[in-house]
């Protein structure tokens, strides 16, 4: 029987950072299209309250708490979420943070704390969960880039090193896992209206205006949009599709 190209159900998916901003919309998308979601976050609150919102909309969830960091916090998440929902379909390597400084100003420190989270994060658990994948034939990895995949910005050095380098990086898992039916993409966000993009409109004159003046679709995204690529990136619809980086920003990367 062909599968329905957009039904998750009986699929498990993890979702790293799930319990706010981008993460929590595509977990929300996955969840109400049938999947069981790990929401994997160090916000123990957070995370469970995220949990109670996708169960209490019918979905079945389960909070991990996981420094996505550390190689072996890695591994026990990645056993807790096979052992308590019985296996790994989705991955989405979606934690990340940004400090806010030009590339002169930045410390060592800085630099290496953005870093491992916005990269190696997604190196650790796609190394992890490949395994699990491999053996069940089938798998889908989306990792979560940004406009500083493509643009530079005086701000954002070690953020932007780290977001172009997710590109490289899923393209490379990509061609690797091919040959075990796993699917690796990039979403690149444009300018969404996050508690993360609050505080650079406080700390960056100007921004709201420059990005709705840009932006054909004349709005900040909402993490709602990230719904229904999560879907399509995650399901049967994709299994062509691989090695890509889809901007979802309202058009913000076409204008000149």
């Amino acid at each position: 029987m062909t599968p329905k190209p957009f039904d998750l159900s009986g699929k498990v998916a993890i979702v790293t950072g799930g319990n706010g901003g981008i993460g929590l919309g595509m977990a929300r998308g996955l969840a109400e299209a049938g999947a069981a979601v790990a929401v994997v976050g160090r916000n123990e609150a957070k995370s469970i309250a995220a949990v109670a919102e996708l169960e209490q909309s019918g979905g079945k969830a389960m909070s991990v708490i996981a420094d996505v960091t550390d190689k072996a916090a890695v591994a026990a998440m990645v056993e807790r979420v096979k052992r308590e929902l019985g296996r790994i379909d989705i991955l989405v390597n979606n934690a990340g943070i940004n400090i806010r400084k030009p590339p002169h100003a930045l410390d060592i420190e800085e630099w290496e704390s953005v870093m491992k989270t916005n990269l190696t994060s997604a190196f650790l658990c796609s190394q992890a969960a490949h395994p699990a994948m491999k053996a069940a034939g089938h798998g889908k990895i989306i990792n979560i880039g940004s406009m500083m995949s493509i643009f530079g910005a005086s701000f954002a050095p070690a953020y932007a090193a780290s977001k172009g380098g997710i590109v490289q990086f899923t393209r490379s898992c990509a061609v690797a896992w091919a040959a075990d039916n796993i699917q690796v993409n990039a979403v690149l966000p444009g300018w969404i209206d996050t508690d993360l993009t609050k505080r650079a409109r406080l700390e960056i004159d100007g921004l709201h205006e420059r990005v709705l003046a840009r932006t054909p679709a004349a709005r900040w995204g909402a993490i709602a949009d990230f719904a229904g690529i999560a879907v399509f990136l995650s399901s049967p619809a994709s299994d062509f599709v691989t090695g890509t980086a889809i901007p979802v920003d309202g058009g913000y990367s076409i204008m000149g």
